[in-house]
């Protein structure tokens, strides 16, 4: 894993990603792939990630709608697990 990331990192450095872009980034993307293992329930996730479920809401509302997930389009009226 190791080397996969530093080769992440060369490819951000020579994109001149700068590195708030890139910790932003990651955070959104491993947010979102744990919201995916946790059927995008955030108090499940929040406890994979070792926060509390209002930091991750709050995250999440940050992020303005621009959060890519595989969630099916569901029905908001229907009832959560």
């Amino acid at each position: 894993m190791k080397k996969q990331m530093e080769s992440l990192v060369d490819e951000m450095l020579d994109g001149r990603l700068l590195l708030s872009e890139a910790i932003d980034e990651f955070e959104k993307i491993f947010i979102e792939r744990a919201l995916d293992r946790n059927d995008h329930h955030i108090s499940r996730t929040a406890d994979m990630l070792g926060l509390h479920r209002n930091t991750v809401a709050k995250r999440i509302a940050s992020y303005n709608g621009n959060l890519r997930t595989n969630r099916k389009n569901k029905d908001p009226r229907q009832k959560r697990r």
